[in-house]
């Protein structure tokens, strides 16, 4: 079992009224799993997934038991989400002073690793993902796709436990949108990466193991592979 969340609960305060957003939110991610999250606006799909890497505190019935998940400080907090965990973003977070090559080493760079070892890893991701031409660019002489693309292989720098990635592929035109999903699934195929995606489009959803389905804070229903094919 690569992940499993178990009862997990996120509200808001304002004033002396709360809201809840998450509500008892249970399931599990296997090795090797592509998983996507998926529901309407509102149904909780980013909470849940900035809960699991801790960039949001959760209360698990108790405020206390905030940060439960990672049973140490926030700079322990800090090292987990750069070598245990790998983030792909709505909007890249690309470095727009680095060129490609330089922004899919920067995991490695926070690690103080040496260059050689650093520098093999990226060409090989760059080599996986079709975007070793672009190596010397930077982020804004790039497509939307290829710095996606880039910003999936700086996921995998570290070999992560786990890619989290949220709407990946949400600006991005069709085309785009399938060489990331591509990219995502030539990651599991070739490195046995795990990853939990939240996604609106269907088109990425179909391409996924199983999609667990949001509605209101909480688990509806999940879709098996086969079953996705023939909702989407």
């Amino acid at each position: 079992m690569m992940l499993q969340v178990n009862h997990l609960f996120k509200s808001y305060q304002t004033g002396k009224v709360t809201y809840p957003v998450l509500k008892d939110v249970c399931f599990e991610v296997n090795k090797g799993e592509f998983v996507g999250i998926m529901g309407a606006s509102g149904s909780g799909k980013t909470t849940m997934l900035n809960c699991i890497s801790c960039f949001l505190p959760f209360d698990k019935g108790d405020p206390s038991e905030r940060y439960a998940a990672f049973p140490f400080g926030r700079g322990q907090i800090a090292k987990v989400r750069n070598e245990q965990l790998g983030f792909v973003f709505q909007d890249f977070m690309l470095l727009d002073g680095l060129t490609v090559f330089e922004n899919v080493c920067v995991p490695k760079v926070i690690k103080n690793e040496p260059y050689k070892p650093m520098e093999k890893k990226a060409r090989e991701l760059l080599k996986m993902f079709g975007i070793e031409h672009i190596a010397n660019k930077f982020p804004a002489e790039i497509s939307g796709g290829q710095k996606q693309r880039v910003a999936v292989a700086r996921s995998l720098m570290n070999d992560p436990l786990l890619i989290l990635a949220d709407e990946p592929t949400g600006n991005l035109d069709s085309r785009s949108s399938e060489a990331v999903i591509q990219a995502f699934i030539e990651a599991k195929k070739q490195l046995g990466a795990t990853t939990l995606m939240v996604t609106h489009d269907t088109f990425s959803a179909s391409y996924c193991d199983r999609v667990i389905m949001m509605k209101d804070g909480s688990v509806h229903s999940e879709l098996i592979n086969t079953e996705i094919e023939k909702c989407f």
